[in-house]
């Protein structure tokens, strides 16, 4: 079962409903600002099908999307011919050049479920920031994935797109594993697919080690598209170091 294979292709369609991806785009630039980085060039890790980074790409930012889907990336180099594309798993990605910042949004690193894939990602990240090279990205929370997500299954239903989300936390690991099952309208007939993901619910102290490792000395940490702390509630961390 490949994650974001069929998937890729009705990914835009409902993700559009739960994702402001302007709003997260103006926060990004705020993050610049905040952090006192004027970035030129940017690499965008797990970029999907590059909801985000053809819109920063559309802002000025020489961009560059990496994803490990190729359905994924096929659905983004459609929506701009200004950006260019890798498709390589995050943790082995192999670059030849530096850039003035990366980015991982929208639970991308959930998806990286151990220290030695998340490390070896960080080390990448660190290793190819120009200076004063920034590096944002967000996880779904621990108590996002244990408290809000759980056990629970979810149905999203309308004319041409039905699907059931069965979850299940493996609180041992801190998984979150997830079934989902599709049926898309083609003409007169649905066609079903299923796919499983699995996200880890890693925690803020572990992410500060896991990037002190790396080589990352400043790490804020903040609530989701504000420059609050988070508190133990918080859904999605948001992640800014250098």
């Amino acid at each position: 079962m490949t994650q974001y294979q069929d998937f890729a292709y009705i990914y835009d369609k409902l993700m559009h409903q739960d994702v402001d991806y302007d709003a997260w785009c103006d926060y990004i630039e705020n993050m610049f600002d905040l952090h006192g980085v004027s970035p030129d060039t940017l690499c965008e890790l797990a970029c999907g099908t590059g909801n985000m980074t053809a819109r920063l790409s559309s802002r000025g930012y020489n961009m560059t999307g990496v994803d490990i889907s190729s359905d994924m990336l096929r659905v983004a180099d459609a929506k701009t011919k200004d950006v260019s594309y890798i498709c390589s798993d995050m943790s082995k990605l192999k670059l030849d050049d530096k850039y003035d910042a990366f980015l991982c949004m929208i639970d991308g690193l959930n998806y990286v479920i151990t220290p030695k894939s998340v490390i070896n990602t960080f080390k990448t990240v660190k290793e190819h920031l120009n200076e004063n090279g920034l590096f944002m990205f967000d996880i779904s929370s621990q108590y996002k994935l244990k408290e809000i997500i759980g056990n629970e299954t979810f149905i999203h239903s309308e004319y041409d797109v039905f699907y059931s989300w069965e979850n299940k936390f493996i609180e041992k690991y801190n998984l979150s594993d997830m079934l989902l099952n599709f049926f898309v309208r083609e003409d007169d007939m649905y066609t079903r697919f299923e796919e499983r993901h699995l996200q880890r619910g890693w925690t803020i102290p572990e992410m500060k080690t896991m990037l002190k490792k790396a080589g990352f000395r400043e790490i804020n940490v903040y609530n989701e598209l504000t420059f609050d702390a988070p508190s133990d509630t918080t859904e999605r961390l948001v992640f800014v170091c250098k």
